[in-house]
């Protein structure tokens, strides 16, 4: 079997004449051959489109269409009808906001969120706020990028009707204490929605264990391709919500001047499906489980261990959230002292190295920080220790390059 490097051909493509160094997972991954196989055959052999045709071809791209559903479903420990395919977490949390939220909040209810949290789990809810006159509320961590215990206690009481939090944070890349939110929200019978953008390719996500109400992710953080993500609903709940977009295949008969609703999932997925999509984020999902979680686990965190006591050790570097690398889920965000954040980045690309610079769409939690901007360095599977070394060593020229001397 081929280093795990060398499954993604991207990386044999050098960048600026260097070896390809990828370290803006958080943003985007790369897919391995049998993601890119799995597309690539679905379009050559079986592209059609689902539920509309009763001939093979049509039976082969439906049967397509719904074993993904059941690896999505099995992925995540869900049944298959909970399971929504959108085009990525940022449809996926919208659709909640609107066919939930509308439906469900009114007049003095509170959604509670963190001021962690990425634009695609705020803005949804800051509209839903002004529409139903609910009152959004938000959580903030400590100097450790940690929500405590207490923050919670002071936050979630009887008017807080919905929960939405990140598994794990895009720029402190720390976990939400989500069993300790779950267990407070079921005081009050508030839904709890659940952002798995950057947590579902760093650990397993079972919805059963964790006992949310609704969760999201998109395929792209995870080594499958654009455009296809995944909404888990629990069905009781997706059973009373009205459809988020209307169309065809969304709906079981249409007269003139009524129409009814398929059942759900499909009430939820007007229009034709990205089934190429959806044969990627299988491929990607069974690629993940060919690894193992464990294996997965410790060789991330040796990395982050490795990142972080080199950016540590540097005293004109501030590492923003904890210091402990066990704390950490594939994300670390620094800035290196009188270096714009884009400074740093155009630096380090001219030695073949590509990380995020700027506010990660997480403008609230910037404010918070004091900060404008940062840098984001985030790893992947695919990542080594040579790669955390020589980013390392080309951080530590920086501010020599910006005519900061050694």
């Amino acid at each position: 079997m081929k280093p795990i490097r060398d499954q993604f051909p991207i990386l044999s493509v050098p960048e600026n004449g260097k070896r390809l160094i990828y370290l803006d997972n958080a943003a985007t991954s790369f897919k391995p051959l049998s993601v890119l196989k799995a597309v690539d055959d679905y379009y050559r052999m079986d592209n059609a489109n689902p539920h509309r045709g009763v001939y093979t071809l049509g039976v082969r791209s439906t049967d397509i269409h719904e074993n993904a559903r059941q690896t999505a479903a099995r992925f995540i420990n869900a049944g298959p009808e909970e399971i929504i395919f959108t085009q990525n977490a940022t449809e996926a949390l919208n659709l909640i906001a609107y066919s939930y939220g509308m439906e469900f909040l009114k007049k003095g209810d509170e959604i509670l969120i963190s001021v962690a949290e990425h634009h695609s789990n705020l803005v949804p809810w800051q509209r839903v706020a002004k529409l139903t006159g609910s009152k959004l509320v938000y959580l903030y961590p400590g100097p450790d990028g940690r929500i405590t215990e207490e923050e919670l206690d002071q936050k979630i009481n009887p008017r807080t009707r919905l929960i939405a939090i990140a598994h794990v944070s895009n720029v402190l890349g720390t976990e939400a204490p989500v069993k300790s939110i779950v267990e407070r929200a079921r005081l009050y019978d508030a839904a709890v929605v659940l952002d798995c953008a950057q947590s579902v390719s760093h650990m397993p996500v079972d919805v059963q264990d964790l006992g949310v109400d609704f969760a999201a992710f998109s395929g792209h953080k995870m080594y499958a391709p654009m455009g296809i993500g995944v909404l888990y609903g629990k069905k009781e709940l997706l059973e009373k919500m009205p459809p988020f977009l209307s169309g065809g295949d969304m709906i079981a008969s249409v007269h003139e001047q009524t129409a009814s609703y398929a059942e759900v999932p499909r009430r939820f997925e007007a229009g034709t499906r990205n089934v190429g999509g959806e044969a990627g984020l299988a491929a990607a999902m069974e690629y993940i489980n060919s690894i193992g979680w464990e294996t997965i686990r410790n060789h991330e965190h040796a990395l982050m261990d490795q990142m972080l006591k080199g950016l540590n050790a540097l005293p004109y570097v501030t590492v923003y959230g904890s210091t402990d690398s066990r704390d950490r889920f594939g994300v670390i965000s620094f800035n290196v002292d009188g270096v714009h954040p884009h400074d740093t980045a155009t630096i380090l690309d001219s030695e073949g190295i590509a990380v995020r610079a700027g506010h990660h769409c997480a403008q609230p939690l910037m404010e918070y920080l004091g900060i404008g901007s940062c840098v984001r360095a985030s790893i992947a599977i695919y990542n080594t220790e040579e790669d955390i070394s020589v980013f390392l060593n080309s951080l530590k020229q920086v501010r020599r390059w910006m005519g900061y001397g050694a």
